[in-house]
This record gives structure tokens, sequence and C-alpha cells, in this order.
């Protein structure tokens, strides 16, 4: 875990919630001048602490109606099959998030889909035959109450 100071996580924190904010405006939010406000920026971004810029982006309004999340149970947990699960899961662009989990199942997946013929069309072409997998159960995700990205660095900035 990265050692940071009061200023390092007002940084993070303005730039998580406004990642588009300029470096002026951001030293001026937390207190200091801009040139040493890069510096610390570009050492967050170095040590890996800031691995990157986004745009939120509104699945629905680019033809994405549909969330759909998958429990995906493997045939071996043998180290090469998780990896080559993994690997796979990484060439599919449907595929949002893919996370392994301990239990009775191996793999959680957030897919996108344009509706749910397409998702039909996904999940037997693509996930249910990919390598090594034994079962898929899903869950169509009927509203988001909440989805908040990053972490909460708010109750930490001092």
């Amino acid at each position: 875990m990265a050692t940071l100071d009061g200023i390092d996580r007002r940084l993070l924190a303005e730039l998580q919630a406004e990642g588009r904010v300029t470096n002026v405006e951001l030293a001026q939010r937390v207190g200091l001048t801009a040139p040493p406000c890069l510096r610390r920026v570009r050492a967050l971004e170095d040590a890996g602490v800031i691995r990157g810029y986004h745009a939120d982006l509104d699945a629905s309004k680019l033809g994405f109606a549909i969330t759909v999340f998958a429990l995906v149970s493997l045939k071996s947990q043998a180290e090469e099959s998780l990896r080559q699960f993994e690997d796979h899961m990484r060439t599919l662009p449907e595929v949002r998030e893919c996370h392994m989990l301990n239990g009775e199942i191996d793999f959680i997946l957030k897919i996108v889909s344009r509706d749910l013929q397409s998702f039909q069309e996904f999940l037997t072409s693509k996930l249910t035959p990919a390598p090594n997998v034994a079962s898929v159960k899903t869950s169509l995700t009927i509203r988001t109450a909440k989805q908040v990205p990053g972490v909460p660095l708010e109750d930490q900035v001092g």
C-alpha cells in the first residue's frame, strides 16, 4: 500500500470525483501551487496509484440496454486453467469486469449487451463454450441503485 499524506489523499479524492479538472484548479482546491501539484500527481501516476483517467459513459445511450451478471464455475481450478479463462475473458468486449471468487463459484462477470437476443448469442457462442467452463448462471440487472467508481477516500481525507 502506498504511503500517502493528507494532500495526496485530497488530490486523489478530487481527481476521482472530477478527472478532467485542470492542474491549476486542482492545485487551488488542495492548497498548492501548480508545479508541486503536478509533481505530486505525476508521482501518484508513476507509483501506479492513479492507473488512468476515464469518461463515465451512459451504456443505454450507446445502445447497451442490458447488464448481466454471470456466475461461472470452471471444470478445473488449476492455475493454468484459471489463467486461460481470464485471458479469454480479456478478449470479449462485452465482458466489462471479471473477478475471481473464492467458494463454489469461480468467477463473476459483468456483461453488457444491446438486447436479450444479443446476450443469448454471446452466452451460447462465446461464454459457455469458453475454455474449461463447467456452468454459467446469469442474472439480468433490473435497475442499478448505486454505481460509484473508485474507492471511498472522502472518509480518509485529513
